[in-house]
């Protein structure tokens, strides 16, 4: 039988130690703060204790998430007149990236979150 420390659900961060193993909560905060603007690196409060970290960082990509929505939505009415159009493309395709990144990261700190109140990921069949 496997060692249930081991297993993470999908979405999990690679740079995460699973849930529970030694130096987990440590790999966890690295992590998020990474996620973060690098000044919250400065406030106690927020470099220890991994709760409110992942907290906070659950909104700034949220934030973030819907800023690159908007930048999205306007890109073509606000800059396609000025830039060339392989550039608004590059933009756009660029953005989209940074979508999907932030909407996985999004999903890694609410896994995280999960696992730092207690709940532990049990694998289905």
């Amino acid at each position: 039988m496997s060692d249930p420390t081991t297993r993470v659900p999908p979405g999990w961060p690679p740079q995460v130690r699973p849930a529970g193993a030694p130096e987990w909560e440590r790999s966890a905060t690295s992590w998020l703060l990474d996620q973060c603007p690098p000044e919250y690196r400065g406030h106690p409060v927020v470099v220890r204790h991994p709760l409110v970290l992942a907290w906070l960082a659950g909104h700034h990509l949220t934030a973030g998430a819907e800023a690159v929505r908007r930048a999205l939505a306007q890109a073509r009415a606000e800059l396609g007149a000025d830039v060339p159009a392989q550039t608004l493309t590059a933009l756009l395709e660029a953005l989209e990236a940074e979508r999907v990144r932030l909407i996985a990261a999004r999903r890694g700190v609410a896994l995280l979150t999960e696992a730092l109140r207690g709940h532990r990921y049990v694998p289905r069949l």
